[in-house]
């Protein structure tokens, strides 16, 4: 909260058996900063900041099966701050849309951008940072009940091509503690933005897709 410049009011307790900790947030924005979760357009490139697999490590965790540097970097992850991400975004410029990465994974929040709208979304899955190599717990089935519930809810928007593994398409369902951003943007601009990302610590931020015309509504996984 410190590194975040706010201030913590009020509280209470939960009694359970695990440890939670959790904080609703208020505040203002100005009107012309204001960056929606709709808007993004055809010829965006589309950006993530992080990379993914927190859900399906903390489940690996609870089973005693996830090694320490996994969970290290997991937890690296998860306490990392979005606000030097968002910075440099709204640096960049003609920024059209954004969202965080969180409890509907990549393609649910991917599909609420598009949810209704003339665009559609391409997404390159192999260029999808991942935390580490989780593919041997996906195989093993252990993956957390959200995952499952975000490919029921999600899978009459979101086309596989052959290209993408199965157990690569779950992970894209995995529901995220503190994920990173996923901006849509001109594509002339994506590179730029990666770049200055990178070099400013975010090592992980990549070009994942794009926003196409047809097919509007549906994401197409590669």
């Amino acid at each position: 909260m410190k590194e975040a410049g706010v201030l913590l009011v009020g509280g209470h307790s939960v009694d359970d058996q695990e440890l939670k900790y959790g904080l609703s947030v208020t505040g203002t924005v100005h009107p012309e900063r204001v960056v929606l979760n709709r808007g993004a357009r055809p010829g965006d490139a589309l950006i993530l900041t992080k990379p993914i697999g927190t859900g399906i490590i903390n489940t690996a965790l609870k089973a005693q099966m996830a090694s320490e540097d996994l969970v290290e970097r997991a937890i690296a992850s998860m306490v990392a701050l979005n606000g030097k991400a968002a910075d440099l975004m709204m640096e960049s410029g003609d920024v059209h849309a954004c969202t965080d990465i969180t409890g509907f994974g990549l393609l649910g929040h991917a599909a609420e951008m598009i949810e209704g709208s003339d665009a559609g979304m391409i997404i390159d899955a192999s260029s999808v940072p991942l935390i580490g190599d989780i593919r041997e717990f996906v195989a093993m089935g252990i993956m957390p009940g959200g995952l499952h519930r975000n490919r029921k809810f999600r899978l009459d928007m979101v086309e596989k091509e052959t290209s993408c593994p199965d157990w690569l398409f779950d992970v894209l369902f995995d529901p995220q503690t503190s994920g990173g951003l996923f901006i849509s943007l001109p594509a002339e601009q994506a590179q730029d933005l990666v770049g200055k990302m990178r070099k400013a610590g975010l090592t992980d931020a990549s070009i994942v897709g794009q926003v196409v015309q047809e097919p509007a509504g549906k994401i197409i996984v590669r």
